[in-house]
């Protein structure tokens, strides 16, 4: 009798290389249009709101540092940033010790979208991720850091 609370546990054959990327595709993208379909209800794209969410997170920073932290190539991360000032979202300003830099700043309307967009967002994701138990994604933390790192 299977206790309740307690999840049934598929023994897993085939463990080599390649099931372990497909597997891990197919979840990635069924996790990444949960993300993409949430995201886009708030009225941004992709990579909007990694920009906004990176200047929200880390401060503000040269454009040249926001890119490779979102995975956008320089000419995506300064197309993103052309548009998202268009929009009064953030600002470029002199870097105060770098003359030769300017600094991505969220303006006061670009923080309240963020904050708001951010906070919908976590929700979105908890419940992509309550598949599993909280020991579950520790442990799958830790299994694709080692991935990610080998």
């Amino acid at each position: 009798m299977k206790r309740e609370g307690r999840r049934s546990r598929k023994v897993i054959s085939n463990t080599d290389g390649v099931h372990v990327w497909l597997i891990l595709w197919k979840a990635y993208r069924a996790v990444a249009a949960k993300a993409m379909a949430d995201i886009a209800t708030q009225g941004l794209g992709m990579s909007d709101f990694g920009v906004l969410e990176c200047v929200l997170h880390k401060g503000p920073l040269p454009v040249n540092a926001i890119g490779p932290r979102i995975g956008l190539t320089s000419g995506s991360i300064s197309t993103a940033v052309d548009r998202l000032e268009e929009r009064g979202l953030v600002r470029r300003r002199a870097h105060p010790q770098d003359a030769r830099a300017r600094l991505v700043h969220l303006t006061p309307t670009g923080r309240r979208l963020i904050e708001c967009a951010f906070t919908r967002h976590q929700a979105a994701m908890a419940q992509a991720a309550a598949a599993l138990t909280r020991e579950e994604r520790a442990v799958l933390i830790g299994l694709l850091k080692k991935l990610g790192t080998s």
